[in-house]
């Protein structure tokens, strides 16, 4: 049976105090993260040694690789902890409606990797000499990031129930995730090259209905994914 919005409302909030309380009591997820996105843009940045302008061009194309498998890693392991744990049994067996999981661990997700993301930026920054500390780009990073956890979380709930989790969510999520990587990728390279506003309109409006369909979509099946 449905509850009404404030006891949904609740309950999400619950679970992502639960999961922040607990991440940042032990900081597992979050310097896993954080050490593979930092291995990779300076692997990226001894291995591309090019000019100013050729970085400015890469840019976008380097830091959405970097977000894109890091965030896979906190996908990952955010599902798998609470299938290990049985966490996930207790939270199938509370009386609330069961897409404030979903909310929940989706804004739990987001939230490590925004965190992620804040830092890698200035660090990127400093090793590209490139200007990332801009309000637009933060938007477009913002959407990219909404649009990759959203449909991640569906799909890391659905790989948690295999025992080839690690290698299934990424074959899972990858080609569900291309159009928001595409856009993303395309809107901020557009930023960072002076493109026209026009030009990366497209791309803004493709993250901004990826986000609104999958969250949709996620909240009418999530209850069918993890019956299953």
């Amino acid at each position: 049976m449905k509850t009404s919005s404030p006891s949904l409302l609740k309950a999400t909030l619950a679970i992502v105090r639960k999961d922040l309380a607990a991440e940042f009591r032990s900081f597992e997820m979050i310097s896993a993260m954080l050490v593979f996105s930092l291995l990779v843009i300076i692997i990226f940045n001894f291995a591309l040694e090019l000019d100013i302008k050729t970085r400015q061009s890469v840019t976008a194309g380097v830091l959405w690789t970097t977000f894109a498998f890091a965030g896979t890693l906190g996908l990952n392991r955010s599902m798998s902890v609470e299938k290990d744990r049985g966490c996930m049994d207790g939270l199938l067996l509370a009386p609330v409606d069961r897409s404030a999981i979903y909310f929940g661990k989706a804004i739990s997700n987001l939230t490590f990797m925004l965190v992620v993301e804040a830092i890698i930026l200035p660090v990127y920054s400093m090793l590209y000499n490139v200007n990332l500390f801009r309000i637009d780009l933060v938007g477009v990073i913002l959407l990219g990031s909404i649009g990759y956890t959203a449909v991640g979380t569906l799909l890391s709930t659905m790989s948690a129930q295999t025992r080839t989790r690690e290698i299934l969510l990424p074959i899972l999520l990858f080609p569900v995730a291309i159009p928001v990587l595409l856009a993303a990728v395309k809107a901020s390279g557009g930023l960072l090259t002076g493109a026209e506003f026009s030009e990366i309109l497209t791309p803004l409006n493709i993250l901004i209905v990826y986000d609104v369909i999958f969250i949709a979509v996620a909240f009418m099946v999530f209850d069918f994914v993890v019956e299953e």
